[in-house]
């Protein structure tokens, strides 16, 4: 069987029941599987890595031309799917006919790192857990230009970003802040944002009510230093899931190691499964410093 007729990593995705490995196969269509703590993960990367296409509305599109993308890259879509990609887009501001009612929130990555989003209410917070926020709390309900011009009113009057280097973000978990710190941070900012005289009317106000999601991320079992993984082809990983943070996937290694799997650089590779007791033989690097101006979301 070819590679190009593999199961191939489509990347990470989170749901309620918490966060798993997505795949696609050309025949078999799409599978999943869990990322619970101590599940076993082995896997050797294939040749080439290759573009996974465009997915919207729950629906994904493959790529017409199976291009490759190189391996380092965060993004694992080609020029021409990632440009399709943005013309209909909430997040890409492309998109203004979407009838749906949107929440409007303030997410905690770390001090001084709070920043404000939108996302479908239907999607119940899951927005949260694929940006790795440590909490987050609901500021207001309303129609899709409605919670944009909102985010926009905060950006202008309280100065506060949409988004930040996921660098930044990342290193911010350690040490774990505590629950009580970012809900304090939280409360005054939302606070703040009420106090505003400027949001849009048809933007329902929530009263505070902070989110923490500890215990969906488990990052209390990573207090150690960790390097992170680089796949490149014909590359094996092998270890135990201990904690997952929107892309990132910690495992522990043999030997007390702990490794950082950014699921983004897996998606378009094919996995082949590798033995439990196989050696991790990817290259490992220390995580990239906070200012580098990586990826923003």
């Amino acid at each position: 069987m070819s590679e190009r007729d593999a199961w191939r990593c489509a990347g990470l995705l989170w749901s309620a029941a918490g966060p798993s490995l997505a795949w696609r196969h050309p025949a078999h269509g799409e599978r999943s599987s869990p990322l619970p703590p101590g599940r076993q993960l082995a896997f050797t990367t294939g040749d080439a890595r290759r573009c996974v296409g465009v997915r919207r509305g729950g629906r994904l599109t493959l790529c017409p031309t199976d291009e490759e993308v190189p391996a380092a890259a965060v993004s694992a879509q080609c020029p021409e799917c990632a440009r399709l990609d943005r013309q209909h887009s909430v997040a890409a501001d492309t998109a203004t006919d979407d009838p749906r009612p949107y929440d409007v929130y303030l997410a905690w990555f770390g001090p001084g790192l709070i920043k404000v989003g939108i996302t479908a209410a239907e999607r119940e917070g899951v927005r949260l857990l694929e940006q790795a926020a440590l909490s987050s709390a609901l500021l207001g309900r309303g129609p899709l230009m409605a919670a944009r011009r909102a985010e926009a009113v905060l950006g202008a009057a309280l100065a506060v970003p949409d988004r930040f280097p996921y660098a930044a973000k990342r290193a911010a978990r350690h040490p774990m802040p505590s629950q009580e710190r970012r809900a304090a941070e939280l409360a005054e900012l939302h606070a703040r944002a009420r106090a505003l005289g400027t949001l849009p009317e048809s933007l329902a106000i929530r009263p505070f009510a902070p989110v923490h999601h500890d215990a969906a991320f488990h990052l209390d079992r990573i207090g150690r230093s960790h390097g992170l993984a680089e796949p490149a082809p014909g590359r094996t990983i092998s270890g135990t899931v201990t904690a997952v943070a929107g892309p990132d996937v910690y495992l522990d290694l043999p030997g007390g190691r702990l490794l950082l799997v950014d699921a983004r650089r897996l998606a378009g590779w094919p996995l082949l499964a590798a033995a439990p007791e196989a050696g991790t033989t990817v290259t490992i690097r220390m995580p990239e410093p906070a200012g580098r101006p990586e990826a923003l979301f």
